[in-house]
């Protein structure tokens, strides 16, 4: 599978770990996290990504209570691309 180099940071977040805290939204510096008009299917509307705008600083991450909920990309990290 090939790898793909980031050219800029982001984030990742799994609508089914997530349980609608907000814990990331409130903690998210540059502020691009959101509540999601849909819910996942536990109910709760999950958070997202607006697309742009991460700095790659990891803070959403650790404010976050759920294991493996969010992913956050650095700038330069190799990733597998999906085909």
């Amino acid at each position: 599978m090939a790898k793909k180099v980031l050219e800029v940071p982001g984030v990742t977040i799994e609508p089914e770990l997530c349980k609608g805290c907000g814990l990331c939204i409130e903690s998210c510096p540059p502020k691009v996290l959101r509540f999601h008009e849909r819910f996942n299917t536990k109910g709760y509307h999950f958070a997202y990504y607006l697309g742009e705008g991460c700095t790659g600083c990891g803070v959403c991450f650790y404010a976050c209570p759920e294991p493996e909920a969010i992913i956050v990309y650095k700038k330069g990290a190799e990733i597998e691309e999906v085909a």
